[in-house]
């Protein structure tokens, strides 16, 4: 089958036909987009799933239900807009109306809006202040991490989300130059004092490190995924897009877990975890952008979409 681009579409979404073609949307369809950005997925499932599929959207930010509502408005109330986390879909999708879902997706990537908007804080290469909250009302921003924690708990985030290579060296420097209030400040001290060894942008890493360690990303992929499987129905089908190989690793595993009746140690000669299969994999391997969707739009280079279905005996 073949899908369109919605005709007011703003950005493209990553790996959209990918998405569509193994999501398989289809009329009278329940629906669930845990990561709604500018919309464009959730539009091009809506068109898949016409004239009567419904999507339950889920977003943090505010000011992206704010955005996509205006500009999906002509669906009505085939869309439910939920402005809370991914992770709690467990509590929001029953209560309204949603269960035994069709299909769920979960783009783990920042949305185009969010790396534009300087105030934000998300790019190194936009003045703004150290945020970087999903949800700008509650929860510390990247400058409170900055200013405020030992150095041996700085190293232990960019080590353990960023895996920055000079994590103890970039956290020393960070102590003794606190305080630290906007993106290009940190990345200019970033970029002076340590050496690039890579195409990158030294900064690249330790901004990914703080944005997951503030929004406390792998908590709500960990959640999220569990939720998912136990509200798709038999034969529903859960799609994730990582960014980064820390997210795409777990989420690999958690698939690879799922799709096995037992997870005990290789070395274990008798099974003692009574583990059931619940998942089988679509695609034994990671999909990756071809590269003429890397040359239109070179975000989708890190991309990496995995999809699973669940099986018809699953509880």
């Amino acid at each position: 089958m073949a899908f369109r681009m919605d005709d007011e579409a703003v950005h493209v979404p990553v790996l959209y036909h990918e998405v569509l073609e193994l999501l398989q949307p289809k009329p009278n369809g329940r629906y669930i987009d845990g990561t709604l950005g500018a919309g464009g997925h959730t539009a091009g499932i809506l068109q898949a799933s016409a004239p009567n599929g419904r999507v339950l959207v889920f977003d943090r930010d505010p000011e992206a239900i704010k955005f996509t509502r205006k500009r999906l408005s002509k669906y009505g109330n085939r869309i439910v807009y939920i402005n809370a986390n991914y992770a709690e879909m467990d509590k929001f999708a029953p209560a309204n109306g949603f269960t035994q879902i069709d299909g769920i997706l979960l783009d783990l990537g920042l949305s185009s809006r969010q790396l534009a908007n300087g105030q934000r804080g998300f790019s190194f290469l936009k003045e703004g202040p150290l945020d970087m909250r999903y949800d700008p009302s509650s929860g510390p921003t990247a400058a409170d991490l900055l200013n405020n924690l030992a150095e041996s708990d700085l190293v232990d985030i960019f080590r353990r989300y960023g895996e920055v290579s000079q994590s103890r060296r970039i956290a020393k420097l960070i102590v003794a130059n606190r305080p630290l209030s906007t993106t290009t400040e940190l990345a200019q001290l970033i970029s002076s004092n340590v050496r690039r060894n890579r195409r990158i942008h030294p900064a690249t890493q330790l901004f990914q490190a703080l944005r997951i360690a503030v929004n406390q990303e792998l908590d709500s992929v960990e959640h999220g995924l569990q939720a998912a499987v136990d509200l798709l129905k038999p034969g529903g089908r859960l799609a994730v897009i990582s960014f980064h190989s820390l997210e795409d690793r777990f989420v690999k595993r958690y698939f690879r877990d799922l799709s096995r009746d037992c997870i005990c140690p290789p070395q274990q000669p008798v099974c003692t975890c009574s583990a059931r299969a619940k998942l089988i994999l679509v695609r034994r391997k990671a999909i990756l952008a071809d590269e003429q969707e890397i040359a239109n739009n070179p975000r989708s280079r890190s991309a990496r979409l995995r999809v699973a279905e669940k099986m018809q005996t699953a509880n």
